[in-house]
């Protein structure tokens, strides 16, 4: 799919559909999840989604160790840690060319570097050159779960960002876990900053386990 065209299909999402049949926030045992990608496109298909992302942490093995990508809800994906002005960030790619040679130096080189949070913290990236690579790559660049992001001015971080190359911003994603007890914004405040500066709005559930959160 060509950037453009995703950038149509991304900005054709609304809120409900990130509650009923649109995932791009989904982490297979690539990463930090428990199902393999195979597993999580026939979860997908059996619950009648209509599009998924497997996001995981700094790699796209999910999608060079398998044939996923001929599934029609599949947009490819990558979700890299990044470190901003004292805050952990996570930025997602969608879209991006799988064979780009631009991001190859901003993957792990290993599984720990994609599955345990201890090592992640050491290898983390910058945002401005993830949100550059992701879009040579032909990718979207999204900021993941802003709510969750500790900072005086969420607001003044965005601008930052989105001066730098951010299209888009997560504004909805149901979580259950540790994520949805740990906001210091609302999903009301994420939704009028993406309004206000005309971002694309993306969602998931972040899901990490044996079963879809669908």
């Amino acid at each position: 799919m060509f950037r453009e065209d995703l950038k149509k299909l991304l900005q054709s999402f609304r809120e409900e559909d990130f509650y009923k049949n649109v995932d791009l926030h989904i982490h297979s045992y690539e990463s930090d999840g428990s199902l393999s990608p195979v597993e999580i496109v026939k979860q997908a298909k059996e619950r009648g989604l209509k599009y998924i992302s497997i996001t995981d942490h700094n790699t796209i093995e999910a999608y060079l160790s398998t044939n996923i990508l001929k599934e029609d809800i599949v947009i490819p994906a990558v979700e890299f840690d990044c470190f901003y002005k004292g805050n952990l960030l996570h930025i997602l790619g969608y879209g991006i060319d799988i064979d780009s040679e631009v991001l190859k130096p901003l993957y792990a080189k290993n599984k720990a570097e994609r599955s345990r949070n201890i090592v992640r913290l050491f290898h983390l990236r910058k945002p401005e050159e993830v949100i550059e690579k992701i879009k040579e790559a032909g990718g979207i660049p999204v900021w993941a779960h802003p709510a969750c992001c500790w900072t005086l001015s969420l607001e003044e971080m965005l601008l930052d960002l989105k001066v730098r190359g951010l299209e888009g911003i997560e504004v909805y994603y149901p979580y259950n876990g540790l994520r949805g007890i740990l906001k210091f914004y609302s999903k009301e405040h994420i939704n009028e900053l993406a309004d206000k500066y005309d971002l694309i709005k993306t969602g998931g559930t972040d899901s990490h386990g044996k079963k879809l959160l669908f």
